[in-house]
């Protein structure tokens, strides 16, 4: 393997375009955890599937499918560590379960559009915002 990858136009435009919608899509479902006041909320949500985009995206460039699956693994082991710290107990009461759900979502969305599968990506956001709002 080379020590860097040649940058081609054709790769920093898959990129770009893995990126913009991963932040399109978090700033969606971050804007829906905003309005409703949650720890959690817009940029959160936003870096959460950006981070996520490009881990899978340059597992993608550097190795293929195989490393992107590797980097997918532990990009949901990662998150459940990141939405862990969002859950608090207070007495008998357990907030921030959805958050941390929903964190984990955004990273899934991330993932989806850094795998180049726009389309799920754009299907999942849809499930996560009816879900939290559908379901109150």
């Amino acid at each position: 393997m080379d020590l860097l990858l040649p940058l081609t136009p054709q790769s920093l435009t898959d990129t770009l375009v893995s990126l913009a919608l991963a932040f399109v899509l978090g700033a969606a479902i971050g804007a829906e955890r905003q309005y409703r006041e949650r720890v959690a909320s817009l940029r959160t949500h936003v870096l959460v599937a950006i981070g996520a985009c490009q881990f899978v995206d340059m597992g993608l460039q550097l190795g293929g499918s195989e490393a992107a699956l590797r980097v997918v693994a532990n990009v949901i082991t990662g998150v459940g560590f990141l939405g862990a710290g969002l859950i608090m107990k207070e007495g008998a009461n357990i907030r921030g379960l959805n958050t941390a759900a929903t964190v984990w979502c955004s990273a899934a969305v991330g993932a989806c559009a850094g795998a180049n599968m726009a389309a799920q990506a754009v299907l999942l956001t849809a499930f996560v915002l009816t879900c939290n709002t559908a379901l109150r």
